[in-house]
């Protein structure tokens, strides 16, 4: 415990520094709490860290359903781990059951407990969809992630309007070109 109290001071202190070397004034009255209240944030952009996201998927019902399961518009924020900036999105994942089926917030958690980790958006795709395969195996999976990230919005380039898109197929997705058309016209349907 001290040693951590002793990391947080230390971190607290660097930040006061970088406050500084951009020019603030890290004594003023509106930002002296600001590095503990930036620590205390980036703890909890942080959580996924703390858990084993696949354990959402545990929770499981043995429902004779073969058909696609799609849960389409799943929020999430993360931190790109080159810049330490949010990017953020949608995850749509769609899935032909095995022998069983998890119950649909799962997958939300589990979507959650990956993001909320410093990521990249391919990482995060490949993470959804392998978890997916091993803990429910199902017969086809497909996940499509869109997202903007702040690294390349609002710095850099600055291209406020780009968006970026990954997916991931394992399964019957892989192979059936009709199959990934019917997953990808259910997440463009409003």
């Amino acid at each position: 415990m001290d040693s951590k109290l002793e990391q947080v001071t230390a971190f607290e202190q660097a930040l006061r520094g970088l406050m500084a070397v951009c020019g603030d004034d890290p004594t003023r009255e509106g930002v002296i709490e600001t590095p503990y209240r930036f620590m205390k944030a980036f703890l909890e952009y942080t959580e996924g860290y703390r858990e084993d996201p696949k354990k959402h998927l545990e929770k499981v019902f043995d429902v004779p359903y073969q058909e696609l399961i799609v849960i389409k518009d799943i929020e999430f924020y993360s931190m790109c781990e080159h810049h330490l900036a949010p990017f953020f999105g949608v995850a749509h994942v769609g899935y032909f059951p095995g022998e069983k089926i998890t119950g649909l917030s799962k997958i939300a958690r589990m979507v959650e407990g990956y993001a909320r980790r410093f990521q990249v958006q391919e990482r995060l795709t490949t993470q959804i969809v392998e978890a997916l395969e091993e803990v429910l195996d199902p017969t086809g999976i497909m996940v499509v992630v869109e997202a903007k990230h702040l690294c390349m919005c609002s710095r850099g380039v600055k291209k406020s309007s780009a968006v970026t898109l990954t997916s991931a197929t394992r399964g019957a997705f892989t192979t059936d070109s009709a199959l990934r058309g019917e997953f990808l016209s259910l997440i463009r349907e409003q």
